[in-house]
């Protein structure tokens, strides 16, 4: 099952996808510049094979929700994020309101 619900954060609304796969669920938020995303995310890619694409990024370990993945310190973030301020150990929702 795939879920996408509005989350506000400080007054701006952003989008959270869940998708309920066997085993596991995706989890990320986002919005018109980027993203944070679960463990599932492969900041290296992003970083190596799609550098191109300049993608605003990064991934938090260990949550099992979208209020987590908000709390929870980022664990990678991609080369573009941190043009942007985002890096290692940011709070989810901090990272998201940098891509706004």
């Amino acid at each position: 099952m795939v879920t996408l619900l509005p989350i506000d954060i400080e007054g701006h609304t952003v989008m959270g996808v869940e998708v309920k796969l066997p085993k596991t669920t995706l989890l990320a938020v986002y919005t018109s510049r980027g993203y944070i995303m679960c463990g599932a995310l492969d900041v290296g890619l992003l970083n190596d094979k799609l550098a191109d694409r300049k993608i605003i990024a990064g991934r938090a370990v260990g949550v099992r929700t979208l209020e987590q993945l908000l709390e929870a310190p980022l664990e990678s973030v991609t080369l573009e994020a941190e043009k942007w301020g985002i890096h290692p150990g940011l709070q989810g929702k901090d990272a998201i309101l940098r891509m706004l």
